[in-house]
């Protein structure tokens, strides 16, 4: 039996015009934590509401090893967390992450995200996270997604605006010592269907459906 037979999420693939998604392996994720050891974001900003860059680059780097390694170990059917490795020109550029809790009854995901310093501004967030969405709506049959952004984070706000998220009320975080305010945002089925534009090619799909836990067309 090989590797594929008990864990077939290691050949799922979304692929867009620029990137493709998919679980990294362990030397890919060497490469992805030594990303993050690089640099996420602004140090004089925090964007997270856990804030894991706030340590010196090894530690970012371990804590993004112990993140991947802890949701595989956790996975189950009734709580998942799917972190991807995003790819453009073979190149690691950053994560995309996908989850859900008794998705099988609330049909909802939740998503998260960052990229390297250095990959920002090049349209990268939204074409990944359209990916993912694709991904939700289109293959597993959600009926919602959420995220959420700090007030101050207008690029991720405007990644969920494109994308066709509303506004869902207002989160109080303490961040650095101090009050943030976080939007939450939801994308309706149909509010997805009205903004797709991004072509998504899904593939090693079917033999993973039973680990998100929806049953394959017969």
């Amino acid at each position: 039996m090989s590797l594929m037979t008990y864990w077939p999420l290691a050949g799922l693939r979304l692929r867009t015009t620029r990137l493709e998604l998919r679980v990294p392996d362990l030397a890919e994720l060497g490469a992805l934590a030594g990303l993050a050891a690089a640099g996420v974001h602004d140090p004089a900003v925090q964007p997270f509401a856990v804030p894991w860059t706030d340590a010196e680059p090894d530690e970012r780097a371990r804590r993004v090893l112990r993140w991947h390694w802890r949701c595989w170990a956790e996975w189950r059917v009734d709580e998942w967390t799917l972190n991807f490795a995003v790819f453009m020109d073979g190149e690691i550029v950053g994560t995309q992450t996908i989850s859900a809790k008794d998705f099988a009854v609330c049909s909802e995901v939740g998503t998260g995200s960052w990229l390297g310093r250095s990959c920002h501004g090049r349209g990268i967030g939204t074409e990944m996270r359209a990916a993912v969405l694709e991904l939700a709506f289109a293959w597993l049959g959600a009926e919602s997604a959420v995220s959420g952004a700090f007030e101050d984070n207008s690029k991720s706000y405007g990644v969920s605006r494109k994308l066709g998220y509303e506004q869902d009320g207002l989160e109080v975080h303490a961040v650095r010592g101090k009050p943030a305010v976080m939007r939450r945002l939801r994308l309706t089925r149909a509010r997805w269907e009205a903004h797709r534009s991004v072509p998504v090619d899904v593939t090693g799909l079917p033999e993973c459906l039973p680990l998100f836990g929806v049953r394959a067309e017969s």
